[in-house]
């Protein structure tokens, strides 16, 4: 979605600038899910940083977005989103919303999407930048994300956009019968990307794409959502 506040010559600049970074940074790196390149070509990446870091919004590398937090590197939550597989009319669950730039590229593949920040200001502001970008199928919660969202399970895919030791039991438990989960698991510096699915036995299958580095998944949260 185009920012509605922005001029229709600025506008144009940043399309050019995404389609450029899908090309450069996305498509080159294996990422071919049509759907999911075409939401990164629609998603405004610079709505969803700081303003002084407008100009970087289409850097390969991550960005702070305050209270310590980071909004991914494009490609990290591309390979993330496409391993996901969405389908049209899924429901999916995002941990570590930070400032709201994967939700939205969900949203664009998903019915329903449902976020959890523990940060209060970061959740405030995801919501507010996703309600200017006239997103409605998109809802972000203050909440712990160590306990996910279990009001809308179960959730067809669900990604974690932030590191821990092991993957938390309750996001298992409000996984779908066919769902999967993508999730960094390892140590305070580098961990593997895990992709987890139910088999038909019950028992998760798990499968490794590779080593990066995400901020902790820590429990808690400062304002419950009401």
């Amino acid at each position: 979605m185009s920012d509605p506040e922005a001029n229709p010559d600025a506008n144009a600049d940043r399309g050019r600038e995404r389609d450029q970074m899908v090309d450069r940074q996305l498509r080159s790196r294996g990422i071919s899910d049509a759907r999911v390149l075409a939401a990164f070509r629609e998603v405004p990446r610079e709505a969803f940083v700081e303003p002084g870091l407008a100009a970087h919004a289409y850097d390969d590398r991550p960005l702070p977005i305050g209270e310590g937090q980071t909004i991914s590197q494009p490609f990290v939550v591309a390979l993330m989103v496409e391993v996901l597989s969405i389908a049209p009319g899924g429901r999916v669950l995002e941990v570590g919303a930070g400032s709201g730039y994967a939700a939205a590229i969900l949203g664009q593949l998903a019915t329903r999407v449902v976020a959890v920040e523990r940060h209060p200001a970061l959740a405030d502001a995801a919501r507010a930048r996703l309600a200017r970008l006239g997103y409605t199928n998109i809802e972000v919660h203050d909440a712990d994300g160590m306990g996910g969202w279990p009001e809308a399970a179960p959730y067809d895919a669900i990604l974690v956009s932030a590191a821990a030791s092991s993957v938390p039991s309750a996001l298992v438990s409000q996984l779908a019968a066919r769902g999967r989960l993508a999730m960094p698991v390892g140590g305070p510096h580098r961990q593997d990307l895990l992709l987890l699915a139910p088999a038909p036995d019950g028992r998760l299958t798990e499968r490794r794409l590779g080593q990066l580095s995400f901020v902790p998944l820590t429990p808690g949260v400062a304002r419950p959502d009401a």
